[in-house]
C-alpha cells in the first residue's frame, strides 16, 4: 500500500444544482471552511462536530460528489481539501441572477456622494482657529 500519494476529485464539471444543494447544509459549509487551507483526514474533521463520524463521512461524500472536495490518499488515510475552482459555478449562477449588482451599488454610492455636501469644499464647515 505504499507508493506515491494519489489525488482524486469527482465531478470535474460540477453541476450548479449539486453544488448549491451541497452548500445548503451548514455542516457541509463548516467542513469546507475547515479544509479550505489544509488537507484534513475525516477523523480530524469529525473532531469539530457533535455528530457521528458516520454522519461526517456522509457529508464528505456529498461534498466530494458535488466536486467541492478533492481526496488525497496517504497510505490508509484519506485527506480532504476544498477545490476552490468548484465554487465558480456558484459565482456564475449568482451573476446570472444578479448581473448588474456591482454597477447598481456603484450608482447608489455615487448618488449619495453627490447628494451630500462636500465639507472640504464648503468654507462654513472649515475649522476656525481663534
Amino acid at each position: 500500500m505504499g507508493g506515491a500519494p494519489t489525488t482524486r476529485s469527482r465531478g470535474g464539471a460540477s453541476s450548479a444544482d449539486a453544488v448549491l444543494r451541497a452548500l445548503a447544509d451548514p455542516h457541509r459549509r463548516r467542513i469546507l471552511s475547515l479544509v479550505k487551507n489544509e488537507d484534513l483526514a475525516a477523523g480530524q474533521i469529525a473532531a469539530h462536530f457533535e455528530i457521528t463520524q458516520q454522519a461526517v463521512s456522509q457529508h464528505l461524500h456529498v461534498l466530494e460528489r458535488a466536486g467541492l472536495l478533492s481526496e488525497r490518499r496517504e497510505g490508509a488515510r484519506r485527506l480532504y481539501r476544498l477545490r476552490p475552482e468548484s465554487l465558480a459555478v456558484v459565482r456564475t449562477v449568482l451573476g446570472e441572477l444578479w448581473p448588474d449588482a456591482l454597477q447598481r451599488l456603484k450608482a447608489v454610492v455615487e448618488e449619495q456622494q453627490r447628494s451630500q455636501p462636500d465639507k472640504r469644499a464648503n468654507p462654513d464647515h472649515e475649522r476656525r482657529i481663534p
